[in-house]
């Protein structure tokens, strides 16, 4: 059984697929509720647009940063923000990266695709 998700507010079809959908206990999702990351999109589905926000976040216990740089993603059909693109998702490398400085700032990552499920209408399918 798969289940469909769609714009909440316009009711398109977003062509999410469940098998590219990371564990709700992966080390990123763990204590983020209300939200799904996916690993790759169907990108003629969302507009994107940059985001550079100065502002302390946390990556890690260990480490945090000021300016955290994001990508917007909306619905291609009505325009409405259902969630962001980081670049924060599984290493692309096994290497420790250069000088073993922190996880973003060296280690090559993949980008995740998190949704906000208010945003969302899942629906399953037979």
């Amino acid at each position: 059984m798969a289940s469909v998700y769609s714009c909440r507010e316009c009711g398109t079809n977003l062509n999410l697929n469940a098998t590219h959908l990371f564990p709700s206990d992966f080390y990123f999702d763990a204590g983020n509720k209300g939200t799904l990351s996916f690993a790759c999109v169907d990108a003629t589905k969302f507009r994107f647009e940059k985001e550079d926000k100065i502002r302390p976040f946390f990556e890690t216990l260990d480490y945090w940063g000021i300016q955290r740089k994001r990508t917007k993603i909306k619905c291609n059909s009505c325009g409405r923000l259902v969630g962001y693109i980081y670049d924060d998702g599984p290493p692309l490398t096994d290497s420790p990266g250069q000088l073993h400085f922190g996880p973003s700032q060296v280690i090559p990552r993949a980008p995740r695709y998190r949704f906000k499920t208010k945003t969302l209408q899942i629906a399953s399918q037979t």
